[in-house]
């Protein structure tokens, strides 16, 4: 059985050395402008720093992927071409995309080019991931993150390309690529802009012994100062539904599944993807680091250490989220 590959998240050139150094097998980031759907004020890469990225990793004997996966504006695609076109010339090992257009025309602009659909396309079933392969030759599928082991290894018995899934960071409690919430209170969307629960839009302010956020009009979470603050997006709120008082779509707390790569191996999964292009570069390279370790324990047939990142992890506390069905 082969290795599983590692994949890593790099949001600034710094963060990509630092996954580089700290043994990732394939680093994935993207432009800074809107055809990534990590489009936030600090992060990301112009053209000259991810041509020397791509230059870097490649030194290392690293692959390096472009994320271009938001869905561009009707009538005004140039933008979303133009970074294809981009990531081609640099050369990128594969982009990863999510709009129909912007496949088919990495196609046929750049057969050449390996083609990755992203998790905001949520493929989920074996019928809507076959077409992507048959119709724009994708190679890999991003899964999205709400399936169990079982029905992931059911759908690798029925497609023709590789799957890799998430192990480490963030939850979205909505069907990757169908969320309306932070363009409700915001007027952005995640999908288009790149930007969910946009900085620009979140506001902290102190009322009495109480921290209090708010996205757009929306009042999404009163904690007392000095606890932890959750994330501010409205999924992530602490709502009041009838006689209940809670976080009525998902807690605070991060995808950790560190436990069942060996599962996911023997699922005929192919990749492993951390999630944090938003996070610090001490988070990626303490991460990177210890999946490193986990991937190379699963290949020797060792036990994986549980927990080990809990302490980098939303409200300190983790989940295997879909995958083994505990997930609210």
């Amino acid at each position: 059985m082969e290795r599983l590959e590692l994949v890593c998240p790099a949001g600034t050139p710094a963060a990509l050395r630092a996954a580089v150094d700290a043994g990732a097998d394939t680093i994935y980031c993207g432009f800074r402008d809107e055809t990534n759907a990590r489009n936030f004020p600090g992060l990301n890469f112009s053209r000259e720093e991810m041509e020397e990225g791509v230059r870097y990793a490649h030194k290392a004997g690293v692959k390096l992927l472009v994320a271009i996966n938001t869905f561009p504006r009707a009538g005004a695609p140039e933008k979303w071409r133009a970074a294809v076109d981009d990531a081609a010339r640099f050369g990128a090992d594969a982009v990863i995309l999510a709009d129909l257009g912007l496949l088919a025309y990495a196609a046929d602009k750049h057969p050449g080019l390996r083609r990755h659909l992203s998790v905001q396309a949520a493929a989920a079933n074996a019928d809507a991931i076959n077409f992507y392969v048959d119709t724009f030759g994708v190679k890999r599928v991003v899964l999205p993150r709400v399936l169990t082991v079982q029905e992931i290894s059911a759908i690798n018995r029925q497609i023709g390309c590789e799957t890799e899934v998430f192990v480490f960071g963030g939850l979205c409690v909505m069907a990757e690529g169908r969320c309306a919430l932070s363009a409700y209170a915001t007027g952005r969307s995640p999908d288009m802009n790149g930007a969910c629960s946009p900085a620009s839009h979140v506001v902290y302010r102190e009322e009495g012994t109480d921290l209090v956020s708010r996205l757009g009009p929306f009042t999404i979470n009163r904690v007392k100062r000095g606890a932890p603050a959750p994330y501010p997006t409205l999924c992530k709120g602490c709502f009041s539904a009838g006689e209940y008082r809670g976080h009525v779509f998902e807690d605070p707390v991060s995808l950790d599944a560190a436990t069942l790569i060996a599962e996911f191996a023997k699922a005929g999964v192919t990749a492993l993807k951390i999630e944090g292009r938003q996070r610090s570069r001490s988070y990626t390279q303490a991460v990177v680091r210890s999946f490193r370790k986990a991937v190379e324990a699963e290949a020797a047939g060792l036990p994986i250490m549980a927990n080990e990142l809990q302490r980098l992890t939303e409200g300190q506390t983790t989940t295997a989220g879909a995958y083994a069905k505990t997930w609210r």
